[in-house]
């Protein structure tokens, strides 16, 4: 699982305090009789003063009576451990209670053990039904983690358009990987028309974050004229700002314009620079890419002088990847 991925599976350990609380015990008042109502107004507070066993034994009579927001509460209890020893098998029974009854949070929180493989055996499946089930219902961590499952492929049905529906919603909050994968959705016409420009828009809004992969590809529609005018000058600033991460396509394209003269000056001591930079980049997986970037670094080889080549090779040992600090979302 990507750290992405496990970092947002631990939003669903939800404090019982501050707005979210509140809004949730509103709604809990609203729909439960009086008694019932001060009950789990008694637990709620005796949680937030740390009295544990009190708010625990407040919780558990209300769960036996099918209070969902109580059963909940109860899993998290169990889940963290918290006035009474951890056990996820009993934190999974009491978020199924609750998530049966359509309660949001312990739908999200059952899809995590399920994704996980807390006290129940991991299935992406049916961790995926259950994120949607909260999803549906607005939960923001549900909606993160179906997005994630739909860009990462953990066990997610082929459907085109229920993938850009996700994609779209994590794009929309400003990931860079969604906002890329959007762009690539476009690009393709997979579950949508194909549309260049609204491809360039959502490249565009990932490579504005660092993402060297949309960088890549909004150079490369400046390259090709797909979506924007032909630039190549602009194709050559997204290229070098992916090329200077380590992105070894982007290191070869850039190699490509500096040997052709497309968008800067032509110079083959820079062009071979980035092929060689490339050759080494590309992964295992990647070999005929890397054939492909060696070929080309001999061609250009062939046009350059021993001291030529001799400079682009220091210059190609001495390159060191920029690296783009990114804040978690």
């Amino acid at each position: 699982m990507s750290s992405s991925l496990l970092r947002i599976s631990r939003m669903h350990r939800i404090e019982l305090h501050g707005m979210i609380a509140s809004t949730l015990l509103a709604l809990a008042l609203l729909s439960a009789p009086a008694a019932e109502a001060q009950t789990f107004e008694e637990a709620l507070a005796a949680y937030r003063r740390g009295d544990y066993a009190v708010a625990f034994e407040l919780f558990r009579a209300l769960s036996e009576q099918g209070h969902a927001h109580a059963q909940y509460n109860l899993g998290v209890m169990y889940d963290n451990g918290e006035g009474v020893p951890e056990d996820d098998t009993k934190a999974v029974r009491w978020y199924r209670r609750a998530a049966e009854q359509g309660f949001a949070h312990a739908q999200h929180s059952l899809g995590v053990m399920y994704d996980n493989g807390k006290g129940v055996p991991e299935d992406d499946v049916e961790a995926v039904h259950w994120f949607s089930q909260a999803a549906e219902q607005g939960h923001d961590s549900a909606q993160a983690m179906l997005w994630l499952n739909y860009i990462l492929g953990f066990a997610v049905p082929q459907d085109d358009i229920e993938a850009v529906r996700w994609v779209r919603w994590g794009a929309e909050q400003g990931y860079d990987l969604a906002q890329f994968k959007l762009g690539v959705i476009y690009e393709q016409g997979k579950g949508v028309i194909q549309d260049y420009a609204e491809a360039v828009r959502w490249f565009r809004r990932a490579a504005e974050q660092g993402y060297a992969h949309a960088q890549t590809k909004l150079g490369m529609q400046y390259h090709l004229g797909h979506g924007v005018p032909q630039d190549y000058a602009e194709a050559v600033r997204w290229f070098r700002q992916a090329a200077e991460q380590g992105d070894a396509f982007a290191q070869e394209s850039l190699g490509i314009m500096y040997y052709l003269g497309d968008g800067v000056p032509q110079d083959y001591v820079q062009a071979h620079k980035w092929a060689n930079l490339a050759a080494s980049r590309y992964s295992s997986s990647e070999r005929e890419l890397r054939e492909k970037a060696m070929q080309f670094r001999e061609d250009i080889a062939s046009k350059m002088t021993p001291a030529q080549i001799a400079e682009a090779q220091r210059l190609a040992r001495e390159w060191k990847p920029e690296l783009k600090v990114q804040e978690e979302k």
